[in-house]
């Protein structure tokens, strides 16, 4: 064979290399789109049960056909504090067992002549793509179609480069001892590096199938790279993970320390394993005449190495949390920390359907920040201390700016969303929460007038009555309890509370508005306190039947969604 045939073939190869990586995001990204809704039950519905983490990690990698996807979901849902660190850690263990579907997948394609399948699929595919109501459908026939048509591909691309008679190849892997543990981690740090880099398990595994089929490359040092990519297909959710918090990043290391622990320990019995493997799935290492059954082997071993390992492990989960949390500290936060977004990271941001939660987290935490924000008002209007009044005013100016900021983080992060596909129910849900923090930002204003107004009447070296502060104080106790409502319903709690119990105290808040400046305007006549003073508590009063009006928009939003 020509070097000009060399060279093609090897452009083939990669070509076909990137056809599957193509490919195999393309179904993952539809199978998502499709599956959304109800990956946000299957995830959220997850409890402490260990069991049922695997379960549902195995059942969604099988769906969207990637372990990364998954894995990133989990570390985001553990960022957007939705899952423990144990429950992420048995879903990840699950993730681990349903990628093993992945390597049936390449196996079939070396096995079966899978050409009767990808024309068709093709042709349905382009019939369902410009149909609104089955685009995802058709995007996931593409995907499947190219995935297909790669594995047909590499095949060829095998057969044409007749690597079992390319002495010079058979003669630089063979110069290696396969009964040599050094040998066999040399390809693991192989296999790592080259999954690391193409951040794809599912490629480097095609390669280790085309190779060890051909009879180049050794079953020993093929499963050797199957190991390696074990390890290196981690790096995709801990690059994710980088940029977000402490849980995030543990959730992650426990994949990573969860996959390095079952590569040691098979390692320990790496000989006895892998023969035990070939006796299952009918392969004789070294026998030529069972080569057809090579891709059986690698799928095989992959798939007992996750199961077994899962099943050491899933008892010493609490052990394994321990672990990555002495690894990984909690380093304690300051004040200026505490008002930043928590719950949102563009980073893990990996399926729109699963981020929307994230946002509804960060809201309800915005709601939660405004409530905060008037119980500092309502501090100020009884302290008597200036430093400490002094103190309360500037964390309340603080708060409005950081207000603002969270409003835009959240507008921005939900506008990165939309972008995508989107069910009809998740572009409600947007709809509904850009109006919400828009109006919550205007309560934070609100907030912050309220402290303002305060401060009118702390500069004009003046004091309210007492009956005037017992009149606002109780405006502000009706004020709150509206706050409290809003925050039951913005947590979910929504089927347990009515927005009719809002409404009534809206219209205690409005009567009492009415009464309050009615019987300030006759306690001014008759010099009971003068007109500037009068002025600032109306003012206040005012402000506070605004804020109430705000409250109502937000749950007039959430209970129309």
């Amino acid at each position: 064979m020509t070097t000009s045939n060399y060279i093609f073939l090897t452009f083939e190869l990669l070509g076909s290399l990137g056809l599957l990586i193509y490919g195999m995001k393309i179904m993952s990204d539809s199978l998502q789109k499709m599956a959304g809704p109800q990956l946000r039950h299957i995830l959220g519905t997850i409890t402490a049960n260990r069991f049922r983490g695997i379960l549902a990690g195995s059942f969604i990698t099988c769906a969207v056909q990637s372990s990364s996807a998954t894995t990133v979901m989990t570390v985001s849902f553990v960022s957007a504090g939705l899952l423990s660190l144990a429950q992420a850690i048995s879903v990840i263990m699950g993730a681990n067992i349903g990628t093993t579907l992945t390597a049936w997948i390449m196996s079939l394609g070396y096995s079966v002549d899978l050409t009767v399948v990808v024309f068709p699929a093709f042709f349905l595919g382009l019939l369902l793509i410009y149909n609104k109501r089955f685009r995802f459908a058709g995007d996931l026939l593409y995907g499947i179609a190219f995935v297909f048509f790669s594995l047909v591909l590499l095949s060829s691309a095998g057969k044409s480069m007749d690597l079992e008679h390319n002495q010079q190849l058979i003669a630089f892997f063979s110069s290696f001892d396969t009964s040599s543990y050094f040998t066999i981690i040399i390809f693991l740090i192989i296999g790592t590096v080259i999954t690391c880099v193409v951040q794809s398990s599912a490629a480097v595994m095609a390669i280790t199938i085309l190779l060890c089929s051909t009879g180049v490359l050794p079953i020993y040092m093929g499963i050797a790279l199957v190991m390696g990519e074990n390890i290196g297909t981690t790096a995709t959710a801990n690059i994710a993970a980088l940029g977000a918090g402490i849980p995030a990043r543990r959730a992650a290391l426990a994949h990573l320390i969860f996959n390095v622990f079952g590569v040691v320990w098979v390692l320990c019995v790496f000989y006895p394993f892998v023969d035990l493997v070939c006796n299952i799935a009918g392969y004789t290492p070294g026998n030529e005449a069972h080569a057809t059954h090579i891709p059986i082997v690698l799928a095989t071993f992959h798939t007992c190495f996750n199961v077994a390992n899962t099943a050491i492990l899933i008892g010493f989960i609490p052990q394994l949390e321990r672990l990555v949390c002495w690894m990984l500290p909690q380093h304690e936060t300051t004040n200026d920390e505490e008002f930043k977004l928590t719950y949102l990271n563009t980073t893990l941001m990996q399926t729109p359907e699963l981020a929307v939660i994230q946002a509804q987290k960060e809201t309800a935490l915005f709601s939660q920040r405004t409530q905060e924000m008037f119980a500092q008002v309502r501090q100020l209007l009884t302290e008597k201390k200036p430093s400490k009044w002094e103190e309360l005013y500037v964390q309340i100016e603080k708060k409005e700016d950081i207000a603002d900021n969270i409003e835009i983080g959240i507008a921005r992060y939900l506008e990165r969303v939309s972008y995508d596909h989107l069910s009809n129910e998740t572009k409600n849900m947007i709809r509904t929460m850009l109006r919400e923090i828009s109006e919550l930002e205007s309560i934070a204003d609100s907030c912050y007038n309220l402290s303002r107004i305060l401060k009118r009447m702390h500069d004009s070296d003046k004091e309210f009555t007492p009956d005037q502060l017992h009149q606002l104080q109780s405006m502000t106790i009706f004020t709150n309890d509206a706050l409290t409502q809003m925050n039951l319903v913005m947590n979910g709690n929504i089927e347990e509370h009515r927005i009719e119990e809002s409404y009534r105290i809206e219209n205690m808040i409005n009567r009492m508005c009415k009464q309050l400046k009615e019987d300030n305007i006759k306690a001014v006549d008759n010099h009971l306190y003068d007109y500037n003073t009068g002025t600032i508590f109306t003012d206040f009063v005012k402000e506070c039947e605004k804020l109430g009006d705000y409250v109502i928009n937000v749950m007039q939003a959430r209970f129309r969604k």
